[in-house]
């Protein structure tokens, strides 16, 4: 059973798994295999960010500040 990642360490992976797919030399079939990977990790790290913005917004709005929100870019 894997551990789950640390959002350092997704990220880590992630940017290594862009440097080889920017390189340009993967073959194509390791090129899908690890861009699928890096899909993961990077819905892994979004997961994360949305979990820590609730916990942020749950903390904010307990203490009887205004809501805390964060927008998504377009």
């Amino acid at each position: 059973m894997e551990k789950q990642l640390s959002f350092e360490e997704a990220m880590e992976q992630l940017e290594v798994i862009v440097q080889r797919l920017e390189e340009g030399d993967v073959p194509l079939e390791e090129a899908l295999t690890i861009y699928k990977k890096g899909m993961g990790l990077s819905k892994l790290c979004h997961d994360k960010l949305k979990m820590v913005e609730e916990q942020l917004t749950s903390v904010i709005t307990e203490n009887g500040e205004e809501e805390f929100s964060i927008k998504e870019e377009e």
